[in-house]
């Protein structure tokens, strides 16, 4: 009967640490900028921060046929933007998505985004095991006219 037992303690304290490896991560001040006819393309923008070692790995939304992790740089006097395979999200570490650094675009959206709307932003994040999560946050689009803040 020992046995027995000893294995049901292995396996809920290996399921227990199975789930605490989990990135559980926070998303905060999300926005999307807002657009006008005829672009098809926006950025969305927010804070990350994950309690344990992750990496953004993708992007995914209902509202625009392409999603994808970009990196706004300059290089001499031109800023270049370029799409990453990933961000590095440092334990605790809070990671800024913004204009002119790191952010999401959104491509081929169906129709122009307005102040007043908020679109599903679907976040797939991998932790340091190579399991993969989702994260899923309703983003409100801001005017065209906001500052980037």
């Amino acid at each position: 009967m020992r046995p027995v037992i000893n294995r049901i303690l292995v396996a809920v304290a290996l399921a227990v640490l199975a789930g605490a490896a989990h990135a559980q991560v926070e998303v905060k001040d999300a926005w999307i900028r807002g657009m006008v006819a005829p672009q098809d393309t926006t950025g969305a923008f927010m804070q990350i921060t994950s309690k344990t070692a992750a990496r953004l790995v993708g992007v995914e939304t209902p509202a625009a046929g392409m999603a994808s992790i970009h990196q706004s740089k300059m290089e001499g006097d031109v800023m270049r933007m370029r799409h990453v395979e990933a961000i590095d999200l440092p334990p605790g570490k809070p990671v800024d998505l913004k204009p002119g650094g790191y952010h999401v675009m959104l491509m081929h959206v169906a129709h122009p985004l307005r102040e007043g709307e908020s679109v599903p932003l679907t976040l797939i994040v991998e932790t340091a095991g190579g399991k993969r999560e989702s994260v899923t946050v309703d983003v409100p689009v801001r005017s065209l006219t906001t500052p980037s803040r």
